[in-house]
């Protein structure tokens, strides 16, 4: 089990607004903030993005936002939220990695997928059985 992750991003206050608007529809908000990170958790419960604007030095040295991109996918409560969440990061100037729509070849995922500003892989995704 993971107990968070931590996205470091080159324009903070950009990535911050797009993260605000996409995840809301997944039922996960920012929880707080302070100079450097930001912190999301689904409603009542723990949080577990950090998303920041420096990488920590015990984390890798020389690392640079951008420079390694992840994945980083969202369970979707119905399919209303995955178009809402891809909808939201439309309109924030994200770039579209695949629309909302049934991935079969997957075993029947309602996805949708989008790069932040970063080229990270986010997505927002529904199992259909």
């Amino acid at each position: 089990m993971i107990h968070h992750l931590g996205i470091v991003v080159s324009d903070f206050v950009r990535s911050k607004a797009l993260y605000d608007a996409c995840l809301a529809p997944l039922g996960i908000h920012r929880t707080e903030t302070d100079m450097d990170w930001a912190i999301y958790a689904p409603d009542n419960g723990h949080p577990f993005l950090w998303l920041g604007s420096e990488v920590p030095t015990y984390w890798s040295a020389g690392k640079q936002a951008g420079n390694a991109p992840i994945h980083l996918a969202f369970c979707a409560p119905d399919r209303a939220a995955v178009d809402a969440f891809y909808r939201a990061a439309m309109e924030l100037g994200a770039e579209d990695h695949g629309p909302p729509g049934i991935r079969v070849s997957y075993a029947n995922f309602y996805s949708a997928y989008i790069l932040d500003y970063d080229g990270n892989n986010i997505e927002a995704t529904l199992r259909e059985d």
